[in-house]
C-alpha cells in the first residue's frame, strides 16, 4: 500500500484488513477489471438505514414524510461528492481513459457512487458497527445542518435527483390523453423508469400537475420497493 493509500485510510478513519475491498471501491466501471458497483449498492442500503435510524432517534417528533425528506438531503448527489472532496477521494479513482479526459474526477455522480461503495467496503470489511461509525464522521457536517420543516422538494425535482444520483435515465413524462372542454380540460399524463416495473398514470387538470401525481406514485412505488 502506497503512502497516499495511507492518508486515504487516515481521512476514512478507518485502515482496511483487506485492502482489496478498498481498491475496489475506488475503481469506476469506465476502468478494467472489476468495479464497485456492486460495493456501490451495498454500501447504498447500508447508508440508507444508517441515516434513517439517526433520524428516528434524533427527531423523535418528525413524520414519516419529513423524515424521508431529511434523508433524501443527506443522500443526495450533491452532499455525497461534497463527503467526496472533503475525503480527497478524486485523487485515487481509478478510471478509463474516456472519463479521465472528460474530467471524471470531479464529476458528482461518480464521486458519490465512490463514497456508498466505500460505505459497503467498510462493511465489509469490518462489519456495520464500523461501517456506521465511519458515516457518523463522514456526514458530521451534513447531520449537524440537517432541519426539521426545511422546504420540500417537489417530486419531479426529488425523483429526477434518485435516477441520476444512481446513474439512470431521467423520466421521460408522455401526455396520454386528454378529455373536456377547454374551460374543464383535464390532462392524463403516464411515465415508466428503469427501477419500477409498473407504468404509472396520472389525471389533473394541466399537464405539470399531472406530472407531478405521477412522479409522488413512483417516488411511493420506490419506496416500498427500498
Amino acid at each position: 500500500m502506497s503512502a497516499n493509500w495511507s492518508v486515504l485510510e487516515h481521512n476514512l478513519h478507518h485502515q482496511f484488513t483487506d485492502r482489496g475491498y478498498l481498491e475496489r471501491a475506488l475503481t469506476h466501471r469506465s476502468a478494467e477489471g472489476a468495479n464497485n458497483e456492486r460495493l456501490e449498492f451495498l454500501g447504498d442500503a447500508v447508508l440508507g438505514a444508517v441515516v434513517a435510524e439517526f433520524l428516528y432517534r434524533q427527531f423523535p417528533q418528525a413524520d414519516e414524510g419529513d423524515l424521508s425528506r431529511m434523508r433524501a438531503q443527506l443522500v443526495c448527489a450533491e452532499s455525497l461528492a461534497g463527503i467526496a472532496r472533503r475525503l480527497e477521494l478524486g485523487a485515487h479513482l481509478a478510471l478509463g481513459a474516456g472519463e479521465m479526459k472528460s474530467g471524471g474526477r470531479r464529476r458528482d455522480s461518480i464521486l458519490g457512487d465512490a463514497v456508498e461503495a466505500l460505505i459497503g467496503a467498510v462493511y465489509l470489511d469490518a462489519g456495520a458497527e464500523q461501517a456506521s461509525r465511519c458515516i457518523a464522521l463522514w456526514f458530521q457536517q451534513d447531520l449537524e445542518r440537517v432541519v426539521v420543516g426545511a422546504p420540500r422538494k417537489d417530486a419531479k425535482t426529488s425523483l429526477q435527483e434518485w435516477l441520476q444520483r444512481r446513474g439512470k435515465p431521467v423520466p421521460d413524462y408522455q401526455l396520454a390523453g386528454t378529455e373536456g372542454e377547454a374551460h374543464q380540460r383535464r390532462f392524463t399524463v403516464s411515465c415508466q423508469i428503469e427501477a419500477v416495473a409498473d407504468e404509472f398514470r396520472a389525471t389533473a387538470s394541466s399537464r405539470r400537475k399531472a406530472e407531478q401525481l405521477v412522479a409522488e406514485k413512483l417516488l411511493a412505488a420506490i419506496e416500498e420497493i427500498s
